[in-house]
């Protein structure tokens, strides 16, 4: 028996619209597409053509439709997260409440296509508790951060139909960056390519993996303080290109950085907990800025505030250099400063 009602949730564009036609084909089953199946989004929750008021009646209707040349419907209701209030949500908590009978639903808490929504609304409690109380279930579709993203990232690749070795599995990861929810088609095309069961090498990847995806700006800070500056322009790319930061914003990330650097700088901290104290800032990046403080000294120091100060400047007019150059000549000569 397929689960009544699944309620998809996440900002993730790629693994939403993954795990809706998983849903889908599921609820499906042998059943004819043209004929089950009835998708709605938020044209059709829209009560004016131009107007801002929205309702989930066209939503309710369909589920209540009987099914006709069928033995169940399918109804998929996309963009739910236009629908932000526990009283936005009653009138499908009340239909979940009153038990579906030939048709299975399918809820897509994402944005909708309007620009002015910016931001997912959190999922009322009560339509959490409604799935499941109906038999079904909330998925959530979600990458995660740190360390729970690259958990995310080993599985995917463990699970993938072709047999990736060390090294095309360190590039892959490499060349994603932050955009790691690329991995879904590059893992598909490279299946369709090669055949499932193939033992593919980092030659193989590399012509299939496009542009290299946007780093976290510790990244750019780590690389900078290794006096790595191939890998400080690299990661300087990165953000400013797939990530879509503006020079003035990495500056920004700079003087964070260097800031942090400065206040420890005669400081007489000697341990984590002194940075803390001062940064409010604990574990691992405590030792590092301490370490890094350290290692630099008062004049480099000094010198990367005045380097900062001059790009600021010139990223402001003073001269007539474009402003990505502004921003890679002053990250060479940050990580070159730091040279050993």
């Amino acid at each position: 028996m397929t689960t009544p009602v699944v309620l998809i949730t996440g900002d993730e564009e790629v693994l939403v619209g993954e795990a809706v036609r998983a849903a889908v084909e599921a609820a499906l089953g042998d059943e004819d597409r043209s004929l089950a199946l009835e998708e709605l989004g938020e044209s059709h929750y829209r009560l004016e053509q131009d107007g801002n008021d929205f309702s989930t009646s066209r939503l309710l209707d369909a589920a209540r439709t009987p099914a006709f040349l069928t033995s169940r419907r399918v109804v998929v209701g996309r963009h739910l997260g236009r629908f932000g209030t526990k009283d936005d949500v009653a009138p499908l908590v009340a239909l979940l409440e009153e038990g579906l009978t030939d048709t299975r639903l399918v809820l897509v808490w994402e944005r909708g296509v309007d620009p002015k929504q910016q931001k997912l609304n959190q999922v009322p409690k009560s339509l959490k508790e409604a799935v499941v109380a109906a038999g079904g279930r909330v998925q959530a579709c979600s990458v995660g951060r740190g360390r729970d993203a690259d958990t995310w990232l080993r599985s995917r690749l463990d699970a993938a139909a072709v047999s990736l070795d060390g090294k095309a599995r360190a590039l892959i990861a490499e060349r994603m960056g932050e955009d790691r929810t690329r991995v879904v088609g590059l893992l598909e095309t490279l299946t369709a390519v090669f055949g499932p069961g193939t033992r593919v090498g980092a030659g193989d990847v590399a012509p299939y993996l496009g542009d290299s995806g946007q780093v976290p700006q510790w990244e750019l800070t780590d690389a900078i303080d290794a006096g790595d500056v191939g890998k400080s322009i690299d990661r300087l790319h990165r953000m400013l290109h797939a990530g879509g930061r503006h020079p003035l914003g990495i500056l920004a990330t700079l003087h964070g950085h260097y800031g942090r650097l400065l206040r420890l700088d005669g400081a007489g901290i000697a341990d984590e907990q002194g940075v803390t104290d001062v940064l409010g800032i604990k574990g691992f990046s405590a030792k590092k800025a301490l370490t890094v403080s350290r290692r630099m000294g008062s004049e480099r120091i000094g010198r990367s505030i005045k380097l900062l100060s001059d790009a600021d400047l010139d990223l402001k007019g003073r001269t007539a250099w474009p402003s990505e150059l502004v921003a890679e000549v002053l990250v060479a000569r940050l990580a070159s400063m730091n040279r050993r």
